[in-house]
């Protein structure tokens, strides 16, 4: 096979495992290098220091597997349908279900944790990589590592990137998650998605309950939901606790307005990403109540185990008025 041969046949295999989009980026140096040390330097990451020390590999992507040549990128749609802008208890709007305690819950957390689901259909497809080009290297990456992954994934031609800084594909919408292999196979790259479709549009920026963005494409991670539910490591202060609202895990609010959701986002099909009702619509006394290990078996296969047992309890607390 030649390089375009071996690149239809992996982006065909990625969507036999159900991808809803793939696409080849080239890695080059980011272009947003200096903007990535300016949020640094201003105290945007808040608790995530982690990312000071992936900023050199994020700003060189090439760094992160020796020889790498490309990057494999994939999209999954996890988007569930529902309306936000319903009420509480409305049988369509599953995330606040009626007769249940139950606090808000991002639409990507209602399902089993999606590193998992997504990390085993990435090593099959790097098996399929390794198939048309045998003895290439391959690392897969899933929402984890030094990745820039909605970069790479405009550079695959996936879309762009919003003014609330999520990618953006234009048939699918937002609600997706990005996975990325890097491999030093010889195979083409698709051109960039070079068009920024936002226009004046700003309903994600205006929409945001805490006014979290700085700027159109710049956050302050410190006033973002998802960061303080997920992110952000210690107790809140007051005011931290009031910009919560009625969510315990995460913020869907940028996306849940963005017209590009609202016309073109369609409920997944996915079965390893039906939701589940006790992420969708959790019980918050009960989850209170919890100790570690029933925590852990109920909820160690999920993603409310980034925050972890004391996070969650953290979030509950403050929902529930509590100290």
């Amino acid at each position: 096979m030649n390089r375009p041969e071996r690149s239809v046949a992996v982006k065909r295999r990625a969507m036999e495992l159900g991808f809803a989009g793939v696409g080849i980026a080239t890695l080059e140096p980011s272009r947003h290098a200096d903007d990535l040390d300016r949020w640094l330097a201003a105290g945007y990451a808040g608790t995530m220091i982690y990312l000071h020390r992936q900023a050199p590999r994020r700003k060189q992507p090439q760094r992160i597997l020796p020889d790498a040549k490309v990057a494999v990128v994939t999209l999954t749609n996890y988007f569930h349908g529902a309306n936000p802008g319903r009420e509480p208890g409305d049988p369509g709007n599953p995330g606040l279900a009626p007769g249940v305690s139950g606090g808000r819950v991002a639409q990507y957390a209602w399902s089993a944790d999606y590193h998992g689901v997504l990390g085993r259909r990435l090593e099959l497809l790097a098996s399929a990589i390794r198939e048309v080009a045998p003895g290439a290297a391959t690392r897969c990456y899933v929402d984890a590592g030094p990745v820039p992954e909605r970069e790479l994934a405009q550079r695959a031609g996936l879309g762009w990137i919003g003014k609330n800084m999520m990618l953006i594909h234009p048939e699918l919408g937002s609600f997706t998650f990005i996975g990325v292999i890097l491999t030093d196979a010889e195979l083409a790259a698709d051109l960039p998605f070079d068009a920024e479709r936002c226009g004046t549009c700003r309903r994600c920026l205006d929409a945001c309950p805490t006014e979290a963005f700085v700027t159109p494409g710049v956050m302050d991670a410190r006033r973002c939901i998802s960061y303080l539910t997920i992110e952000h490591r210690g107790e809140f202060t007051d005011a931290e606790r009031e910009m919560l609202g009625d969510w315990v895990f995460g913020c869907d609010v940028c996306q849940d307005v963005c017209p590009w959701n609202v016309k073109f986002a369609c409920a997944s099909e996915d079965p390893d990403l039906a939701p589940r009702p006790d992420l969708a619509a959790p019980d918050l006394p009960a989850l209170l109540e919890m100790d570690q290990d029933t925590f852990t078996r109920r909820y160690g296969d999920t993603p409310f185990e980034r925050p972890g047992h004391r996070g969650m309890r953290r979030n509950v607390t403050a929902l529930l008025g509590g100290t």
